[in-house]
């Protein structure tokens, strides 16, 4: 397998990254579908990673806790506090 070198400039504060052929075959149309250049697709790539990663780990957390009966009613609990919240007669806009 070849590899491909992203070499993101002359600017002290970037990187270069190997990728395979085939990613950077991918990169290419997607920056093209996109009229962006390489950079920055591949950092809205990695800022959706990085999102869908944050929310595996609070579904991953949130999973443990709905095991742990004294933990989960005390969630639940802690919820209803703050539903009295929404009838507080403030508008919300």
């Amino acid at each position: 397998m070849l590899n491909r070198v992203i070499n993101s400039g002359l600017n002290s504060n970037m990187s270069s990254v190997r990728i395979s052929d085939d990613t950077y075959d991918t990169l290419r149309v997607l920056a093209d579908l996109e009229g962006e250049n390489l950079q920055t697709v591949l950092n809205k790539a990695i800022e959706c990673y990085r999102r869908s990663r944050f929310w595996q780990d609070v579904e991953n957390a949130a999973g443990k806790l709905r095991q742990d009966q004294v933990g989960w009613n005390e969630e639940l609990a802690e919820r209803q506090a703050w539903d009295a919240t929404l009838g507080d007669g403030q508008d919300d806009t």
